[in-house]
């Protein structure tokens, strides 16, 4: 205690030891008094932490024994105070000081000489300390034990968001060679089939198609859609190519958009588009009197040759463009498809050909959402893959809304009354692919 000290001072006065350089050694009490210190200097001198305790009686065996009393029960309630009262200034507090204090009021303390010790009383402790202990202990166990982090509420949102968006790491999609089989094929110009279709992407990108019916005072929507309509049965009833169906309704759009054309001059514009395509694509084309009889005889050789000379003075002799055709062969490639998915590509593709709503998409995405949309309606799974992404340059995401509109024509082919491309692909040698239920996934109420 504090006052130990004190105590263990005047025992050694009263046996008679004294202190010399800080160590004991005794001595007759009847000794020389001139080397004797006073009883009084000694008492005075004694210190409990700082604080001068000066007797005004000397100090016996029994005074000795109630000084230390009263120190204990300083240091007592100094301790209680220290663990019930918060130490607001954050500094100690002097147990001398209650000394000074027990001795300026004493109270009766010889009964508490031979007193049983207090019991202590129970510590409070506080979050902040609670907190402390608890990280002291988790130190102590990260030496022994490599426990995992526990989860929080907050991480393992996050991890589900992720996983609903599809943004949790998986495997990277391995993408496909679409060239690798026709290494041997001359035709195929592998060497230039990327700096092609880098082309392609380039002209449709300077040349947009634009909406032009506004500008068309006698010619609707409706009118356009007969006359193409009647332009694919002409192309199935010549046995042409695709790629001359594709370049006449390219050409009939292109002139539409920079010259008005009479209603009755509508028809012998596809005549002549068709014709210029057939000179451009097929080997034999087909002769003017040909056109003229599937007109009936409505126009005159004369007539379609003229119309043919306006055509290419307007478009500038410019029949080299990127139609929807040289995309879907290469997207339908990158699909890595069988016969009924490149049917299906097809079908939907010329039918979004029939309808006007179509041209505000650029020729490459018209062809990549009927890729999307052919995949949809025949469940092959993935819809899209880093394949076809790669290829076609266009995500998921960016063909959703061409492809829903493919897939509205597709819902209603049934219930009009142009009919040809649901006849020309109900065809059992084209699959029958246009009487199979639309995709629902594109459906709008999906």
């Amino acid at each position: 205690m504090a006052s130990r000290p004190v105590v263990q001072l005047h025992q050694q006065q009263i046996r008679g030891e004294g202190v010399i350089g800080g160590g004991k050694q005794k001595k007759n009490v009847a000794a020389d008094g001139k080397n004797r210190r006073a009883l009084g200097d000694i008492g005075n001198l004694d210190r409990v932490k700082g604080v001068e305790i000066k007797p005004n009686r000397p100090i016996t065996r029994s005074f000795g024994a109630q000084l230390l009393a009263n120190a204990q029960a300083a240091a007592a309630v100094e301790n209680n105070k220290k663990l019930t009262i918060p130490n607001v200034g954050g500094s100690k507090p002097n147990v001398g000081e209650g000394v000074v204090a027990k001795r300026v009021a004493p109270k009766p303390a010889e009964k508490k000489v031979a007193a049983k010790p207090k019991p202590q009383e129970a510590i409070e402790i506080s979050p902040d300390e609670e907190v402390q202990k608890n990280k002291s202990v988790a130190k102590k166990k990260e030496g022994g034990e490599n426990k995992k982090k526990p989860h929080t509420l907050s991480s393992v949102l996050t991890a589900r968001s992720k996983a609903a968006c599809g943004l949790t790491k998986k495997p990277k999609e391995q993408i496909i060679d679409i060239d690798a089989d026709d290494s041997g094929n001359e035709l195929a110009a592998l060497e230039y089939i990327e700096d092609i279709y880098k082309f392609y992407k380039l002209e449709e990108n300077l040349s947009p198609r634009r909406q032009y019916m506004d500008s068309q005072p006698e010619i609707n929507e409706k009118m356009r859609a007969i006359l193409v309509d009647w332009l694919i049965d002409v192309n199935t009833k010549f046995d042409h190519s695709l790629e001359t169906l594709y370049l006449t309704i390219n050409i009939l759009d292109r002139f539409l958009a920079i010259k008005v054309v009479p209603r009755k001059e509508l028809q012998l514009l596809g005549i002549s588009a068709m014709l210029l395509a057939s000179k451009y694509e097929e080997i034999w084309p087909p002769e003017v009197n040909d056109f003229v009889y599937l007109s009936d005889r409505a126009y005159t050789r004369e007539q379609i040759l003229v119309m043919e000379k306006i055509i290419l003075g307007k478009l500038e002799w410019t029949l080299t463009v990127p139609t929807p055709y040289v995309f879907l062969v290469r997207f339908i490639k990158a699909s890595v498809p069988d016969q009924e998915l490149e049917n299906m590509s097809h079908f939907l593709s010329e039918l979004g050909m029939m309808h006007y709503s179509i041209l505000i998409y650029c020729p490459s995405m018209i062809a990549a959402s009927a890729v999307f949309a052919a995949r949809c309606t025949l469940n092959k799974t993935p819809f899209w893959n880093e394949t076809l992404k790669l290829h076609t340059g266009y995500s998921q995401e960016q063909l959703m809304d061409c492809a829903k509109l493919l897939v509205s024509f597709h819902s209603t082919i049934g219930g009009g009354k142009l009919k040809v491309v649901h006849r020309k692909y109900s065809d059992p040698q084209k699959g029958a692919v246009a009487v199979f239920p639309p995709a629902k996934y594109l459906m709008p109420e999906h």
